[in-house]
């Protein structure tokens, strides 16, 4: 039996649709996040980026973010080595790490639904990010 593309093929060799393919939708990598500057801990928050379509937990302008949003990243094979913040069930980050998809990934299920259904989105649990929010004020610990 042929296995899945994520388990045959190293991150670094993925198409772009099979590297894109990879993102659950869960919209935790576009939540703002702090990191402590002692302990280098980093801390998600409930504010989600000014460009996430809340209801889909996807950006809602994809093709022109970096132009318009100047601390989004793009997300690499070699930036997954220094994106300490990505939370522990991204699929990129558990790849990277020689661990599993979880089993509610849209990939095993076939469905995009299913990052919602299993309580793993952003979905009704944010908000939008405005500048005279204090977002120590909003720290979360569901994200990772």
């Amino acid at each position: 039996m042929d296995r899945p593309f994520w388990e045959s093929t190293s991150l670094r060799e993925l198409t772009s649709e099979q590297w894109e393919s990879l993102c659950d939708g869960c919209g935790k990598c576009c939540l703002h996040k702090l990191r402590d500057e002692d302990t280098e801990v980093v801390y998600f928050t409930r504010v989600a980026c000014e460009m996430l379509d809340v209801e889909s937990c996807r950006c809602s302008d994809y093709a022109s973010r970096f132009a318009r949003m100047e601390d989004c990243i793009q997300l690499t094979p070699d930036e997954l080595l220094r994106c300490d913040w990505l939370p522990a069930t991204c699929a990129y980050r558990l790849l990277a790490e020689g661990k599993p998809l979880p089993e509610w990934h849209p990939l095993l299920t076939g469905d995009p639904e299913s990052v919602h259904r299993a309580g793993q989105s952003v979905r009704g649990r944010v908000i939008a990010y405005h500048k005279k929010l204090d977002l120590e004020d909003h720290l979360v610990d569901w994200a990772g």
